[in-house]
């Protein structure tokens, strides 16, 4: 993973928290947070996501900060204000109303 700043809790602003057992592909859990990002929001878009056991993110863009990921704090800078973590940090979805 091409990134500066590890992900931690802290730096998610009022986090969703989806908890599933067992073995879970990112595309199940992307199913997941737009499922659940729906009930919160009539038309949910998705800015940026995170899969730790993949080390990967989207955007795919690294400018080095100190505070926070670059594809984090690109959600947060576009309105992204709805975030969705699953099984503790292992995937995060971050959307924001269309």
């Amino acid at each position: 993973m091409a990134e500066c700043v590890l992900l931690t809790r802290e730096m998610l602003i009022n986090p969703l928290d989806i908890q599933v057992e067992g073995p879970l592909e990112f595309s199940q859990a992307q199913d997941l947070a737009r499922r659940r990002a729906g009930e919160v929001c009539a038309e949910p878009l998705l800015l940026a996501w995170f899969d730790r056991a993949r080390g990967t993110f989207s955007p795919n863009i690294t400018c080095c900060r100190e505070d926070k990921p670059s594809w984090l704090s690109y959600a947060e800078s576009r309105g992204g204000d709805l975030v969705i973590c699953i099984n503790k940090l292992d995937y995060v979805f971050v959307f924001r109303e269309l």
